[in-house]
């Protein structure tokens, strides 16, 4: 038995076919072969599948595909634009906030809502934002620092609105 759903991930609309027990992590990876939604503990306790579920940061372990009829998610794959990098990527890059890397997708998605909500967060902000997200690698400074230099309005102009994510090609 499987269960039809329309969902718009990144911009572009899919017709998928699921299991009832699938999760949205096990569609986005296995169905759409969007490999930067990480599979970690499967509990959402790590962060590293988090994604943007209707402008939300969620584990998208503990979603289940059926419940994503006629949403819009937006994975890491759908955060760079056209012209390149997202200022909030590109922050991560200069800052040295890239390590391993694992983490770094469901960290840029949950920094991404926050900037979303709040363009000039505070450090304790950026951190309890972040603290559903773990890195095994880092002490969080640098992406911390990451997150406060993108939150720059400047770096970032559309935060906080609809346009300030731009949808995939």
């Amino acid at each position: 038995m499987s269960i039809s759903l329309c969902v718009i991930v990144n911009g572009n609309e899919h017709h998928l076919d699921v299991a009832p027990h699938h999760t949205l992590l096990d569609a986005l990876r296995e169905e759409l072969g969007l490999t930067g939604t990480k599979r970690g503990c499967e509990v959402g306790d790590c962060g590293a599948c988090t994604v943007l579920l209707n402008g939300k940061a969620v584990n998208s372990c503990l979603v289940l595909a059926a419940e994503t009829e006629g949403a819009e998610v937006v994975t890491i794959e759908g955060v760079a634009g056209r012209e390149g990098l997202h200022p909030l990527q590109e922050a991560f890059i200069r800052e040295g906030a890239v390590q391993c890397g694992f983490c770094t997708p469901g960290m840029i998605l949950s920094a991404l809502a926050l900037l979303r909500e709040n363009p000039r967060p505070s450090d304790a902000e950026v951190r309890q934002a972040l603290s559903g997200n773990l890195c095994r690698c880092t002490g969080y400074a640098k992406i911390v620092q990451a997150v406060l230099d993108a939150s720059d309005a400047s770096l970032v102009p559309g935060f906080g609105r609809p346009e300030g994510l731009r949808p995939s090609r």
